[in-house]
């Protein structure tokens, strides 16, 4: 269960495997090991992982509360989206000059 809610905050950030696996000094192999439930995952590496993607290590131990943040997430993936589009539609005279 927990490392199936680590890989699900992960991709929802679109955080590679290999960076976290380089972030924790693994190899991409390692790292499978770990994501697969094949290794256990310590705490110190849980702590590192969470670190990495920006949220508490205690969400992984949660079902909802792992889904929660993952909604947050997409949430602020639409705002951000939407002022990109929205910003690079607006006229030159709109942006403020440099003076």
């Amino acid at each position: 269960m927990i490392h199936d809610n680590v890989e699900r905050v992960r991709k929802a950030k679109g955080i590679t495997k290999t960076f976290i696996a380089t972030q924790l000094g693994l190899s991409l192999q390692g790292y499978r090991h770990i994501t697969s439930g094949e290794v256990r995952l310590d705490v110190e590496r849980l702590s590192i992982i969470a670190n990495i993607l920006g949220v508490n290590p205690g969400i992984f131990f949660d079902e909802k509360l792992t889904e929660s943040v993952i909604k947050v997430i997409e949430q602020h993936k639409q705002i951000n989206c939407s002022l990109t589009i929205n910003n690079s539609s607006l006229p030159l005279d709109f942006l403020p000059q440099n003076r």
